[in-house]
């Protein structure tokens, strides 16, 4: 079982969050088999990807969490 993970939420009052879009409590997880490799992937999340524009900005909660 993969134990170190990313807890992917959205900020507070985000427009995703519409009932219609992802709703109020959305969330998503993604699990690592160790600690560096959660770490590294959370670093790697952090940044600003180039497909977006320039302006646009990525509007996501990023949390490390062990089972």
């Amino acid at each position: 079982m993969k134990r170190f993970g990313i807890r992917i939420t959205l900020p507070e009052g985000d427009t995703m969050s519409a009932a219609h879009l992802l709703g109020p409590g959305w969330e998503s997880f993604r699990w690592f088999e160790s600690a560096a490799q959660r770490d590294g992937a959370f670093a790697e999340m952090q940044r600003q990807l180039p497909i977006y524009r320039r302006h646009d900005r990525i509007t996501q909660v990023l949390e490390k969490v062990e089972r």
